[in-house]
């Protein structure tokens, strides 16, 4: 099982080696979520040298045509519930006082924010069915390889939370309850992670990010990074 392509900086990692055969062999014939193509586009869109933001979710939407490789984006046409990014677009309007109604966070990715999750598949209407597919081992190779320089990491919800032990203390660490509607007034709306990341990014002499929608909004659910 060859390493899949786009990958750029992160094709060297050893799980490609190591653990992406008997992952890739057990989902053939799945027809997991995202789609194949897809599954790995954060990490393609968002190299190590450019990320300056981790988001660190859970596992992926397992509706339909709702999961796009992304954690936590929708592709624009998707047309039904937001749930998870509902809640999200609820707290940058809390937080910051920007809108966001574009549900696909591809210009999220080119800002430098890596939105990953635990687990980078799901069953179709399963939820958390791949947790302990191995994809755990990828995950902890990539923050791994984050961790030389200082970041801010967000991590949403106790799958995602379980890895801030392994980071280094010159990170900011942003811990928070997922987004969920079911876990959401549990810590996550009123936590202001998007004010809190952008002043540490300042202080630390970067850019901030413009968590509200792009204006214009330049970036299509479609484009394969």
């Amino acid at each position: 099982m060859s390493v899949p392509p786009g990958l750029g900086a992160w094709a060297d990692l050893p799980f490609w080696t190591a653990d992406w055969p008997r992952i890739a062999e057990r989902l053939a014939g799945e027809n997991p979520l995202p789609p194949p193509g897809q599954m790995f586009r954060a990490l393609s869109l968002t190299q190590p040298d450019r990320t300056r933001v981790v988001v660190l979710g859970q596992d992926p939407y397992h509706t339909i045509g709702k999961a796009d490789g992304l954690a936590f984006s929708i592709p624009r046409d998707f047309g039904g519930r937001l749930d998870s990014l509902g809640n999200i677009f609820k707290e940058i309007r809390t937080d910051t006082g920007q809108t966001r109604t574009l549900t696909d966070l591809t210009d999220w990715a080119r800002q430098g924010v890596l939105l990953l999750n635990t687990a980078l598949s799901v069953p179709r209407g399963q939820a958390g069915g791949h947790r302990r597919r191995g994809w755990d081992r990828l995950v902890a190779q990539v923050l791994h390889r984050l961790d030389a320089a200082p970041r801010a990491f967000l991590l949403w919800g106790g799958p995602a939370q379980s890895h801030a032990a392994h980071l280094s203390a010159h990170h900011l660490i942003l811990l928070a309850a997922h987004p969920s509607p079911l876990s959401a007034h549990r810590g996550f709306l009123g936590a202001r992670p998007f004010t809190q990341t952008n002043d540490w990014l300042q202080a630390h002499g970067q850019t901030a990010i413009h968590w509200g929608d792009p204006t214009p909004p330049l970036f299509n659910a479609a484009d394969p990074g």
